[in-house]
């Protein structure tokens, strides 16, 4: 079982990474920008109403059977979670303070760093745990689909023979791994979150 755990922690990480750091930057940049937001905003969300395990048989043509098929697919998933909260964080952020940065001839990148990113944190927050659990759905159902090794692989081979205890063992395995990640990001927020007072 270890190949297929395996496997699938690798593709779900990957998807996970590459899906966060696409969907922080663009809710940044989008945040930042009101009139790309307005002109953009219809498409994405019409984008982002598609149901997106329809792709998966896409991804599968256009990138093989092998691993990079789950990753983008694990990757989409997460990719709008992200920048929705991250786009709804920047959005968020006190314009006044911001007037006042501009007023002490603060940079963009001095905005965006002492005041927009830390103001945002926590929206972002809520969009990687939000994530984390559609990466590793999106990773499985992609091995569902086609693959020959990880957990989702593991599930259709076991059903397809009637192997229930194989089953049972693999969704448990994932239940574990959905754990384990999500506790890793609230260990990466405590510890980037420590200079905020949060009421009890």
């Amino acid at each position: 079982i270890w190949v297929h755990i395996w496997a699938t922690v690798y593709a779900t990480l990957l998807g996970f990474i590459i899906g966060a750091v696409l969907g922080v930057v663009g809710g940044l940049w989008l945040g930042l920008s009101p009139f790309l937001s307005r002109l953009l905003n219809p498409f994405i969300w019409a984008f982002n109403a598609l149901p997106k395990v329809a792709l998966a048989p896409l991804f599968i043509l256009w990138f093989g059977l092998d691993i990079k098929s789950k990753i983008a697919l694990a990757a989409v998933l997460v990719v709008f979670l992200v920048f929705v909260n991250t786009f709804s964080g920047v959005r968020e952020v006190d314009q006044d303070l911001v007037d006042s940065m501009r007023i002490m001839r603060a940079t963009r990148w001095q905005i965006l760093r002492k005041l927009v990113l830390p103001s945002a944190t926590s929206w972002i927050f809520v969009g990687l745990k939000a994530a984390v659990p559609y990466a590793l759905i999106g990773t499985i159902i992609g091995e569902m689909i086609a693959s020959n090794r990880g957990l989702g692989y593991l599930v259709q081979r076991s059903g397809s023979e009637f192997d229930t205890a194989g089953v049972f063992a693999a969704l448990i395995v994932i239940a574990v791994l959905a754990m384990i990640f999500n506790e890793a990001v609230n260990v990466v927020q405590l510890r980037l979150e420590r200079w905020k007072i949060v009421s009890r």
